[in-house]
């Protein structure tokens, strides 16, 4: 699957469960997106769901931002660097964040990083429409 597939099915996943929250305050809707109470009620939402296991080993660990607004990302590659395709960067170049670096390709490694799961960023960053907050992760010029 490629990046874009995926952001674009994430994407479209999250609208069906904002549909089902808009009843609820935002404070209530980030509330909902925590691990635990995700697995439970949205077990499609994740492939680690149904194995309860998190991405990120954090506690507490919010699923809102499963995607960082940071993360950018081009199928075709930005660039070259050391002969090597970069296919994917951290805009804020996190200290928690790293590099998958393959024979021929360079990815951004986000497993240590737990940025965008912490509910202060998300409330810094909350709007309902997600793609709105990934806005900056892909640009359909590419």
């Amino acid at each position: 699957m490629t990046y874009k597939e995926w952001f674009e099915s994430h994407g479209k996943k999250h609208r069906a469960v904002m549909e089902r929250l808009g009843h609820l305050s935002d404070d209530e809707v980030i509330a909902y997106f925590k691990f635990e109470n995700m697995a439970e009620k949205e077990p499609g939402f994740c492939p680690l769901y149904q194995e309860n296991k998190k991405c990120h080993d954090i506690e507490p660990l919010n699923c809102y931002l499963c995607a960082c607004p940071n993360f950018r990302f081009d199928d075709n590659g930005f660039c070259k660097k050391e002969e090597k395709t970069v296919y994917s960067y951290c805009a804020i170049d996190s200290a928690e964040g790293g590099l998958f670096v393959s024979k021929d390709a360079i990815h951004q490694d986000c497993t240590r990083c737990s940025i965008p799961h912490r509910e202060a960023y998300i409330k810094q960053h909350f709007k309902r429409d997600w793609f709105e907050v990934m806005a900056d992760v892909y640009k359909i010029s590419n």
